[in-house]
């Protein structure tokens, strides 16, 4: 069951193949047999996931099951989730049982897919390896000695090793798009404000936002039309229809115009990635697509700006773990100031301490003008690259990341680890919704392309890596970890 995909197992569930008690048992077997090894899932929910696929199957035997009722999932563990910890991968919230459900998972709830339990990530989702990690590192399955980026790096892990079939994330600056690279999956980052983010724990709101990792596209349209949509809980959610995503998957790509900015392959580029990348760009010309050469001027500016803008909201999201109201508490504190102080420097790890330090220092007086008003400035600039390219050319193609998967313990410089987002990070500054599919490998490690679109383009983006993946099996390779568990 574990080799098929998300689309194969919807279709064997309708024609009762087997059903989704089944499905759920094999899925949360696999769980039990090899997440020792990976350390993907922060929590399993077994019991409440059996009970959920009984339920499907009743409503499938009725004849109301949607298409997606009774495929197992797995959620980010970033979502609140009513009666189910969600941690942030943070001891800051080790205690925290979520007292309602983010909007995804309602959706995803209303359309009868199962969650078998949430997802290793990045305290905070502050991370591009996923060893920021309260629960310590995530592996990544096609070789356990290397990172399986970060911060979505368990949803990414979980999917490829076949623990589940897709799982959701969410991307800040790459977090969807870098993890999906390093472990050989398919992950999308839909346009901000296309998916509500009403009940995931804020990292930075006017970049954060949710989307899914599956293996192939044509899975990640089938879940971005559940889980997109306006809410009205959630102020920056756009009031604008959902389309149907797997309607054009098939579409034809003759005539598509492909940009390569030129900045995306310079120095710091690794040659086998590069290699990939443009391998990939062929099949596409030979799929009819014409290729030009364009630039986004501002790029080297992309990390700089984030890393002043990223930071200073999540000072101010994260303000509110002081002790009092929930989470994590300081034992015996002498006095107030002593229970804030004790219990934010007990409960937060370093990294997420580090960017807390950033943003209140660029947000306080005498350097708001000079650091937060000036990186949003440059942040305008950054989206108009992005829209000015979009006026010549239909997407935009490159790396995902610099290099594949690096091993664990490799980047012990900051900076360093930044520098990982180098090709994500400017997508989140603009809004543009961005996908990166399997493209290759470098000495055994997965490489992904990136595909980008202009706003609110999910629906081309998923064509055009659709049709890339009906012309190569990158996206069907998986890693011999996979196989052990059989």
């Amino acid at each position: 069951m574990y080799e098929k995909t998300l689309t194969q197992l919807a279709a064997a569930l309708k024609s009762g193949e087997f059903s989704s008690r089944e499905l759920t048992a094999h899925y949360l077997q696999r769980i039990e047999k090899a997440d020792g090894k990976l350390n993907s899932f922060i929590s399993v929910t077994a019991e409440q996931a059996l009970k959920h696929a009984e339920i499907a199957d009743n409503a499938r035997a009725a004849g109301t099951a949607g298409p997606l009722a009774g495929i197992p999932l797995a959620l980010k563990d970033i979502f609140c989730t009513r009666d189910v910890k969600t941690s942030c991968g943070s001891k800051m919230l080790d205690n925290f049982i979520a007292p309602y459900n983010a909007t995804v998972v309602e959706k995803l709830n209303a359309a009868g897919t199962i969650s078998l339990g949430k997802t290793n990530m990045d305290e905070f989702a502050m991370g591009s390896s996923n060893e920021n990690s309260y629960y310590g590192p995530v592996k990544n399955p096609w070789d356990l000695t290397a990172v399986p980026g970060g911060s979505s790096g368990g949803s990414a892990a979980a999917v490829a090793a076949g623990l589940i079939p897709a799982a959701m994330g969410t991307d800040t600056g790459g977090s969807i798009r870098q993890p999906a690279a390093f472990c050989g999956i398919t992950g999308l980052k839909p346009t901000y404000g296309r998916v509500s983010r009403f009940g995931i724990i804020a990292y930075a709101s006017s970049l954060d936002q949710a989307g899914p990792m599956a293996r192939s596209a044509e899975d990640c349209a089938h879940l971005l039309g559940v889980i997109a949509g306006h809410d009205g809980r959630d102020s920056t959610s756009v009031t604008r229809g959902v389309p149907d995503y797997v309607e054009n998957l098939n579409a034809p790509l003759s005539g598509l115009k492909i940009g390569l900015p030129k900045e995306y392959f310079g120095d710091g580029l690794d040659p086998d990635v590069e290699k990939a990348v443009r391998e990939a760009v062929k099949v596409y010309e030979s799929l009819g697509a014409t290729v030009r050469e364009v630039s986004l001027p501002h790029t080297h500016y992309a990390i700089p700006a984030y890393y002043v803008i990223a930071p200073a909201e999540a000072s101010s999201n994260l303000s509110r773990y002081d002790g009092v109201r929930f989470g994590y508490r300081c034992d015996n504190p002498s006095d107030l100031i002593d229970l804030y102080t004790r219990s934010r420097a007990e409960g937060f790890g370093e990294e997420v301490k580090r960017r807390i330090l950033i943003g209140t220092h660029t947000l306080s007086e005498g350097f708001f003008d000079a650091y937060y008003t000036k990186a949003q400035k440059v942040r305008r600039l950054i989206r108009q690259d992005f829209l000015d390219a979009f006026e010549d050319v239909d997407v935009l193609m490159g790396p995902a990341s610099p290099t594949p998967a690096f091993d664990l313990g490799a980047k012990k410089d900051p900076v360093s680890m930044y520098l990982q987002d180098i090709y994500t990070i400017a997508v989140n500054l603009a809004g543009i919704p961005g996908i990166s599919v399997p493209a290759g490998f470098s000495n055994g490690r997965p490489v992904g392309l990136q595909i980008l679109g202009t706003h609110f383009a999910e629906a081309q983006l998923l064509n055009v890596a659709h049709q890339f993946q009906q012309a190569t099996d990158w996206h069907l390779q998986r890693p011999a970890f996979a196989e052990e568990y059989a």
